[in-house]
């Protein structure tokens, strides 16, 4: 049986087609595809096991942000961003069919990125500028480009353009810059604090109280009231929820800033309420042993409770608004193409992959390997006792004598092995030993406290050994007492400058960045701290005496002695 078809019909059809393309663009997307043969699940199962061993090439930066994330709290949230953004990424794929359209330019991406990471173990720029360091190589960006040029090479553009999302989340696996905790957290936590004693004070409990300034200063009962006013943690939480939340609903630019600004705004609030339940808490537990010795478990209990309620608060909120409609680019399983081109996966474009990320293998497996390394060190470091490490530390260094040593504890492990010296006429002055594996600056930790750094710069110091050690030294000033503080890596042959100094504020960093040993040995990062009582004079001449006292104090200290000690 014959169908005709007028051309009346067919005139219809083209214009119908016609107008259609008039208010919507011509996807030319490939939705939900066939089911796929057997064998290209092994074809899929084989490029992800590819991608996942070429991401040896950057070990480096891996190792580094697990070093952040498992030894700041603050940023730990970035442990969940990696498997998220690479969750999203697959949701994206599989809506595209699993389409391999990928394009060459993938492997020149896979290939600067592993460039980068090299390039970030041998040299840092930094702009350094008072209040504020920047780091302009940071280790996420080459996580973002590994992951887009795996996906471009093989996926293709279509697929690496509807996952610009997922894979920037990859630029937030350092969750928050230091210059966020200090131009943000700083004055909030500063605010935080205020009410929290103004509260106190408004129920009857003072913070001039004894019993108050004992449980607000003592770590043995509560917590330390002042950083524990830090909120942050909760509010870039509540953020990243947000922040994924109006991506998985298509919300708008102006709804989805404003559900992250909510978000953290409410981890704020919510911060200060855990606070005032806090003090209340602390003014029922004083003089009953029993509850003082709680007083943790129920800060924790408290601060849990409220992020709980905060975040169902938050998505209970968000669930109630709906998503605007599908914008273009994005992808509705509900459609599917009637046309299905064959897809093959280039073994030309897998074979190259698999050459540039054995090449850049090496260098990564000798990362984990010196970083395997660096961490038996300080395993049997970390297994020493305090007296152990306090032996450790030169009993007569020239003209000055131990006064007293100490330990301070991250996570609780023994993280810095301190020990003040003093001689007549001077003032006391603290030698600080780093012991945990992951490179750290004392200036950065200063900042985050509230510090703020002036003349800052790259100062040489005459040690026992004749030479001079470059130190990353600063001057600080509360208003009560002068300090300069620097610090230096070392090993047992050599100590490396933080940076050499520029007028323009630019510094080039010649520390290995991960802390890995250098000339088969673990560097040690060394820092010192002077201090004097804040007198009426200029800042210069108050900085140039301290100056004096650290070259005469450095004349007898051996760096390289004291590094190997601490191997």
């Amino acid at each position: 049986m014959n169908v005709g078809v007028s051309s009346h019909s067919i005139v219809a059809d083209r214009e119908l087609s016609t107008s259609r393309s008039a208010w919507a663009p011509e996807i030319d997307f490939e939705f939900e595809s066939p089911k796929q043969p057997r064998n290209r699940v092994w074809i899929y199962f084989c490029l992800a096991l590819l991608a996942a061993i070429g991401s040896l090439g950057l070990a480096p930066e891996l190792l580094h942000l697990w070093g952040i994330w498992t030894q700041d709290p603050l940023r730990s949230i970035g442990l969940l961003i990696v498997p998220a953004s690479t969750i999203l990424v697959l949701r994206v794929w599989r809506r595209a069919g699993w389409e391999l359209r990928g394009t060459w330019w993938g492997l020149g991406t896979v290939a600067l990125a592993f460039c980068l990471s090299v390039l970030r173990q041998c040299v840092a720029w930094y702009w350094i500028n008072g209040r504020v360091t920047v780091n302009f190589l940071p280790s996420a960006p080459a996580l973002y480009i590994y992951a887009s040029g795996v996906i471009l090479l093989f996926a293709g553009a279509r697929v690496w353009r509807r996952a610009w999302f997922p894979l920037a989340l990859l630029l937030l696996a350092q969750p928050l810059p230091y210059v966020g905790s200090r131009l943000v957290d700083l004055p909030l936590q500063v605010l935080s604090a205020h009410i929290a004693r103004s509260f106190a004070s408004s129920i009857g409990f003072p913070p001039t109280n004894p019993e108050l300034l004992r449980l607000m200063f003592t770590p043995d009962f509560g917590m330390f009231i002042a950083p524990g006013c830090d909120g942050l943690r909760g509010a870039v939480t509540l953020g990243y929820v947000a922040l994924i939340t109006g991506y998985l609903k298509r919300a708008s630019i102006s709804r989805w800033l404003s559900y992250v600004g909510a978000a953290v705004l409410l981890g704020y609030l919510f911060n200060l309420i855990r606070l005032c339940a806090l003090v209340l808490y602390y003014r029922i537990a004083v003089g009953h042993p029993a509850l003082e010795n709680v007083a943790k478990q129920v800060d924790y209990a408290i601060g849990g409770c409220m992020f709980l309620i905060a975040t169902l608060l938050f998505l209970w909120m968000v669930a109630r608004k709906e998503g605007n409609p599908m914008r273009e680019g994005e992808i509705s399983t509900s459609r599917v193409t009637a046309r299905h081109e064959e897809q093959r996966v280039s073994y030309w474009k897998i074979a190259a992959f698999a050459l540039i990320a054995l090449l850049f293998a090496i260098p990564g497996g000798h990362a984990i390997q010196d970083h395997r390394e660096s961490m038996v060190a300080s395993g049997r470091i970390g297994e020493l006792t305090p007296e152990q490490l306090d032996d450790r530390m030169p009993a007569q260094l020239a003209g000055y004598k131990l006064n007293r040593t100490w330990q301070q504890q991250l996570g609780g492990t023994n993280a810095l092995e301190s020990a003040a010296y003093d001689a007549p006429g001077s003032n006391e002055i603290t030698l600080n030993v780093w012991l945990l594996p992951i490179q750290h600056n004392v200036h950065d930790s200063l900042m985050i406290r509230g510090g703020d750094p002036q003349m800052r710069a790259s100062t040489s110091f005459v040690t026992a050994q004749g030479k001079p050690v470059p130190f990353d030294t600063a001057y600080y000033s509360d208003g009560t007492t002068d300090s300069l503080v620097g610090n230096t890596t070392c090993t047992p042959s050599s100590c490396l400058p933080a940076y050499t100094h520029n007028e323009d504020g630019m510094h080039l960093s010649l520390i290995h960045p991960l802390g890995f040993h250098l000339q088969a040995k673990r560097s040690v990062p060394i820092s010192f701290r002077i201090e004097m009582l804040h007198e009426d004079t200029p800042r210069a001449a108050a900085y140039n005496t301290l100056l004096a006292e650290a070259q005469r104090f450095f004349k007898g200290v051996d760096l390289a002695e004291l590094s190997r000690k601490f191997q």
